[in-house]
């Protein structure tokens, strides 16, 4: 069954907006623009997927978006903060208690299991329960039976639900997702997949996500296309394939 996760809430307000987003980098014979008067709204609850090629700037863009960098010109808006105006230790703070990430690469810490890996966001915010909701989560992604394994005794498709849980630990109001299945085998690329959408449906956080997998992008409720960093949408917007 198609239906949009715009749906889900019905008066939703705007999580994230962009206004004409310029980012440049100095190089020592020219200045390379990597994006170019970007103009974006996005409401909470959304599913949205940002499709490219490689170096067409959809990269640079999530990170700047999520606050990991800040552009040359223009201005960011998330969940109400104006984070391109924030210092970096503000930058730090906003992330830390409203977004969540996760990368293609996976980045969880290898000295800690599984469970260690969930628990730690939610102690270092001070959480109580921490375990019981580590515990909840590692279950809810299919891994109960692995809380006590390091990375290195899971698989990729294991590790990127580990981080899917880690991710969603602390509630976060945006989720930012980085090739989510791009170090993944097509069948396990489509479980994580499966999982990323069913989280956004159930939890109501907005999912922000790249990707260069044109199926994995019609499985959102907007697609946008950047290229030579422009972005685009089409005016014809899809339902989320769920």
């Amino acid at each position: 069954m198609n239906q949009s996760n715009d749906q889900t809430l019905p008066n939703p307000h705007v999580i994230l907006r962009v206004s004409k987003l310029t980012h440049k980098v100095d190089l020592e014979s020219n200045t390379l623009t990597i994006l170019q008067g970007v103009n974006l709204e996005i409401n909470q609850g959304d599913s949205v997927a940002i499709v490219g090629r490689s170096g067409s700037g959809k990269t640079t863009l999530l990170g700047l978006l999520a606050g990991l960098d800040t552009p040359s010109e223009g201005s960011i808006e998330l969940d109400g903060a104006n984070i391109s105006a924030l210092g970096e230790d503000e930058r730090a703070a906003l992330r830390a208690q409203r977004v969540g990430f996760v990368f293609q690469s996976f980045q969880l810490l290898p000295a800690l299991t599984a469970l260690e890996n969930v628990m730690l966001p939610l102690e270092l915010a001070s959480r109580q329960n921490a375990e019981a909701r580590a515990r909840e989560l590692l279950q809810r992604v299919g891994l109960g039976e692995r809380l006590t394994h390091t990375p290195r005794q899971l698989s990729g498709g294991e590790q990127q639900r580990v981080a899917i849980a880690r991710a969603f630990a602390c509630e976060p109001a945006i989720l930012f997702a980085d090739e989510p299945t791009g170090n993944l085998d097509n069948r396990t690329g489509k479980d994580v997949s499966d999982l990323l959408m069913a989280l956004n449906r159930e939890q109501g956080t907005t999912l922000v996500m790249v990707t260069h997998d044109e199926q994995l992008a019609v499985r959102c409720g907007r697609q946008f296309h950047i290229e030579g960093g422009v972005l685009s949408e089409p005016e014809t917007r899809q339902e989320a394939v769920t």
